[in-house]
């Protein structure tokens, strides 16, 4: 299969509550997306679901923090769609708890599917971009990067480094026609937030000035934006996108 230049996006995570909205939004801004994914039966049920709502995305399986798989995954889409032009770093997890309880296992689960991964699928994507002088690097990261979070020492190290690796990166390949750029999302109504208790929740909104909870929607619309050609001038940046619950 082939398609035009430079209308490739790759989402990893893509099956998430953030990752579906990033995928309908990128694919409605006319790119041919790639699906990562993990666990083959939810993404037989996600793309069903998407084919119903009328999207058609090309599912790729890779756990994104193995380098190897990762590489694999790569290869995969180039020999079947081309060389990927838009990078979303959104897959994670959290293994949540205090510091003087957490395990080696959970710190480690954490940083390597939350910070291996963003260099892992960024080094795989890199020098091709560099190669055809075009690129879209953006890499989600959380507002518990930017602030303290009680029980997320693991997630918090990794979200905040994800946005140390940017900086870096962005300089790097500034001159090469490629941006990278960081996406910070406060609290946002995915099925995972939806799912806890109510009480909860309305503590949560109570710390959020705007009084609410963000959308998935809304962070797939600063994709979007990151993901153009007119955000060629933005690099390096991190996009706070938490309604005002922690500015600086």
């Amino acid at each position: 299969m082939t398609t035009d230049k430079k209308n490739i996006a790759l989402v990893t995570g893509a099956t998430g509550g953030l990752g579906t909205d990033m995928v309908k939004q990128l694919m409605d801004d006319g790119y041919v997306v790639a699906a990562n994914y993990r666990s083959p039966n939810k993404a037989e049920v996600w793309k069903a679901e998407m084919e119903a709502a009328g999207y058609a995305p090309q599912l790729f399986q890779a756990d994104v923090s193995d380098f190897a798989q990762v590489g694999n995954m790569i290869e995969q889409i180039e020999a079947e769609l081309g060389t990927v032009d838009i990078l979303v770093n959104n897959a994670g997890i959290t293994r949540d708890g205090a510091f003087k309880k957490m395990s080696p296992e959970n710190w480690d689960a954490v940083m390597r599917a939350n910070l291996y991964s963003v260099f892992n699928c960024c080094r795989h994507v890199i020098n091709p971009m560099i190669e055809q002088g075009y690129g879209r690097i953006i890499n989600i990261s959380s507002v518990n990067g930017q602030r303290a979070q009680f029980g997320q020492c693991n997630y918090a190290a990794a979200k905040a480094g994800m946005h140390g690796f940017t900086k870096t990166l962005a300089i790097e390949v500034a001159r090469k026609g490629v941006t990278v750029n960081t996406i910070s999302p406060g609290y946002i109504a995915t099925d995972m937030v939806m799912a806890v208790d109510e009480s909860v929740r309305e503590k949560i909104v109570k710390g959020i000035p705007i009084g609410r909870l963000g959308g998935t929607y809304e962070i797939a619309h600063l994709v979007s934006f990151l993901a153009s050609k007119d955000a060629a001038f933005i690099t390096g940046a991190n996009y706070a996108i938490n309604g005002g619950q922690h500015v600086y």
